[in-house]
């Protein structure tokens, strides 16, 4: 269970979060959006323990990681738009730089579980650089997810993929969630809000709980 209450954020005289509160249980995924610049991925850095909120508090069954980078890192998995893969690198070498568990346990994730759903084992020996974005997608999920946490949370997960590599990741989103894994995801892409169970929009700082039934004109006349 997540529990996000009061979170504020500001830089220098401009608050950027402004008291966030919201929660999500197991087997859902909820959708954020929101204008460019509006803080989404500011508040998606804070439940991931990457950036320190001014005040509030995360609660992830029942630990508090607000200000705790390594219990963030334990129970959260996070996506960021930008991948952080070494490009020089092969994504054999990627995954053993970040995957979290133990070489025995990579080389299972590559048979069985996270990495073979996502298809990383045919492309071991590539090096990073030379990966489609949706390749290098597959591989940060798979980075991300690699010590199994709880919640997952991605930025703009989509975006710049080809229809295929979405479809999969939406598939992979699904079954996440099925399987009793909690997803916090921003986006712009009504087939990715449409896999929300709940949806919130965020606007001069503060969160707002919507219908996750609305359409894109109906979405966009709230951010205004």
């Amino acid at each position: 269970m997540l529990e996000v209450s009061g979170i504020c954020k500001s830089y220098g005289k401009h608050r950027i979060l402004n008291g966030v509160s919201f929660s999500a249980g197991p087997g859902q995924c909820v959708g954020i959006v929101g204008t460019n610049g509006c803080g989404k991925t500011t508040l998606l850095s804070i439940l991931a323990g990457a950036l320190r909120a001014d005040s509030g508090s995360i609660r992830i069954n029942g630990t508090e990681i607000r200000g705790r980078s390594g219990a963030a890192a334990d129970l959260t998995a996070y996506v960021p738009q930008e991948n952080p893969l070494i490009g020089e690198l092969s994504v054999k070498d990627n995954l053993l730089l970040w995957h979290r568990g133990s070489r025995k346990e990579m080389e299972r994730d590559l048979t069985e579980g996270c990495s073979s759903v996502l298809g990383i084992g045919p492309m071991l020996k590539k090096r990073v650089d030379t990966l489609s974005g949706g390749m290098k997608k597959r591989l940060s999920i798979a980075c991300a997810l690699s010590g199994r946490a709880p919640v997952l949370i991605m930025d703009e997960p989509g975006a710049a993929l080809d229809l295929e590599c979405k479809r999969d990741i939406q598939a992979y989103l699904k079954a996440y969630t099925a399987d009793g894994g909690t997803v916090i995801l921003t986006s712009h892409e009504m087939e990715e809000l449409a896999l929300c169970t709940s949806m919130y929009v965020l606007k001069d700082g503060v969160l707002t709980k919507t219908r996750n039934s609305l359409s894109a004109e109906e979405l966009i006349r709230q951010f205004q």
